[in-house]
């Protein structure tokens, strides 16, 4: 039961946010590529980097693009402890481009439940986003706190419950976020993301996921929801240069 209460609570949550009463939902199409890598150079230590790029009405124009890295301490091979940097670029409709920089810390990990593999993690990010007055950029940067709880599941198709090379998975993830921030107002619930696909490992460094994602997100207007279709294709790619015995 301890396994599944974190996502018992992300659904009561999403629950709650959506259940306000006067919404102006607006939806788009979307579609998001990213790189994920984590490298282990010893017993303990290791790096993190992701690289995303995000397309709205589908493919047509730059929504955001996103590049992250870290560096990472094993507790051990299933429980690792992440800080770093990330650097965000958000395309407005106008052409306008705002930054944000974004530190970040986080829990990471992982194990199985019958044939069920799972992967957790807990992200705290610290949120400098430039100011910005219409679509023109000002002087100086908003702040606010983000916490970001996700899970995800994945399942082999056939054989035995390990994820191994040659052989696709189910995969399911849920992530939730949640604002914090004396210029928070109304959306202190951020966003949920939904995602359901399937992964293929290529070998034991390289795998493939792609699938559908919903991205639910509440505007800082407090009542003006985007609810975005999204297809979504990362490459994960894990390296491990510990010596062999």
């Amino acid at each position: 039961m301890k396994h599944w209460l974190p996502a018992l609570l992300t659904v009561l949550l999403f629950s709650s946010a959506q259940g306000q009463t006067v919404k102006t939902i607006q939806p788009r199409q979307q579609a998001w590529f990213g790189y994920l890598n984590q490298t282990r150079f010893s017993t303990h230590w290791g790096t993190w980097t992701d690289i995303h790029f995000r397309r709205t009405d589908f493919l047509d124009r730059a929504s955001q693009n996103l590049y992250r890295v870290g560096l990472t301490y094993y507790v051990a091979d299933q429980v690792r402890l992440t800080a770093g940097y990330a650097y965000i670029q958000s395309f407005l409709p106008t052409g306008t481009i705002r930054p944000e920089h974004r530190p970040w810390q986080q829990i990471w990990w992982a194990g199985r439940v019958g044939r069920i593999n799972a992967t957790q993690w807990i992200r705290l990010e610290q949120r400098f986003n430039r100011r910005i007055q219409g679509d023109q950029l000002r002087d100086g940067y908003t702040f606010n706190w983000r916490f970001r709880y996700n899970l995800l599941v994945q399942m082999p198709l056939w054989g035995t419950p390990v994820v191994r090379p040659g052989v696709p998975n189910v995969v399911v993830q849920n992530e939730l976020f949640v604002n914090a921030g004396k210029e928070i107002t109304y959306n202190v619930f951020d966003q949920n993301r939904l995602f359901a696909g399937l992964s293929y490992p290529v070998n034991k460094h390289l795998l493939a996921q792609v699938g559908y994602m919903n991205q639910y997100v509440q505007l800082p207007a407090g009542n003006t929801f985007n609810n975005n279709h999204t297809l979504r294709l990362f490459i994960f790619h894990n390296l491990d240069f510990r010596k062999q015995p």
